[in-house]
């Protein structure tokens, strides 16, 4: 695809020690909370949350995956909302020790690819639900929502993410918005920033990056908020334009974010599209408080 291979470049090791780290975490919180539990997600419980994060005769994701790699990576993209109902409503009976054993199951699915499978594939493309990217950054991919989904486990009594977890969702975060932009021929490049230090993308088109940056360093297009905001953000959970009016979340040179707001047009369901729509927005209203709140910013 190109020069660089974003968070590939790292080597795989790298990638499975955030995605099976990330997989224990979950794992261990879902064991402490009881899965009829609502969640601060609307009509699922924490049963719903873990039984879409499962694997089961009927949903295979990571086998379906390696299979679009292995297949040239053609097809069209599924739709994530149509594959959760599915699946939730399939499962949303099945017993406690069932669920986590699907949980289970799609670990060692992971584990297994990353522990087997030859290192060709890495960068193979694949069809997944936010489009055609290499097949490790769609597993690294699963740092992310296994991040944002531990903290939808709160609302369920579970304790919160460890502070690694949160970093390892917001590095798959940049890897997949940088293999869609570079999928796209999109230039652009932007830090997700924590007072724990973030991570930085930028995609040239041929090729995207990711590096780790330090704590307080800005340079060029960043989003600024604590690592679970981010995320929140990010996911929806969260309105960025209201952390942005109370100056929970900083944005930084939107002008030069809203380079990658394209890419939400081509995947309006991409990880961290609520807040590239937000730079397209606040830029289509400079005059109005949103645009003098980031001017301060």
């Amino acid at each position: 695809m190109g020069r660089h291979q974003g968070m590939a470049d790292a080597g795989r090791d790298e990638v499975a020690g955030r995605v099976l780290r990330a997989w224990d975490v979950f794992i261990e919180r879902a064991e402490t909370v009881d899965l009829t539990r609502p969640s601060r997600l609307s009509g699922w419980r924490a049963q719903e949350i873990c039984v879409h994060l499962g694997c089961w005769e009927d949903h295979a994701a990571m086998a379906d995956l390696i299979a679009s790699a292995r297949a040239g990576g053609v097809g069209t993209p599924p739709d994530v909302d149509a594959v959760n109902a599915r699946v939730t409503a399939a499962h949303r009976d099945a017993p406690r020790e069932e669920v986590l054993a699907a949980l289970r199951r799609n670990r060692e699915a992971t584990a297994r690819y990353l522990a087997e499978e030859p290192e060709d594939l890495d960068t193979a493309l694949t069809v997944s639900v936010v489009g055609r990217i290499p097949l490790l950054s769609v597993v690294l991919g699963q740092a992310y929502e296994l991040a944002v989904h531990a903290l939808d486990l709160v609302s369920c009594g579970a304790a919160p993410p460890p502070a690694d977890v949160l970093q390892s969702g917001l590095a798959a975060l940049a890897d997949v918005t940088g293999a869609l932009a570079a999928s796209m021929d999109i230039s652009g490049r932007v830090t997700l920033a924590t007072p724990d230090g973030g991570w930085a993308l930028a995609s040239d088109g041929g090729g995207w990056t990711v590096q780790r940056v330090a704590p307080g360093r800005l340079d060029g297009p960043a989003v600024e908020a604590p690592a679970e905001l981010l995320l929140d953000a990010a996911s929806g959970r969260v309105n960025p334009v209201l952390a942005v009016a109370l100056r929970r979340l900083k944005v930084h040179d939107v002008a030069g974010l809203l380079q990658l707001a394209p890419i939400v047009q081509a995947a309006p369901g991409i990880p961290g599209g609520p807040i590239l729509q937000l730079a397209a927005r606040t830029v289509g209203g400079a005059g109005g408080v949103l645009g003098r709140l980031f001017r301060k910013g």
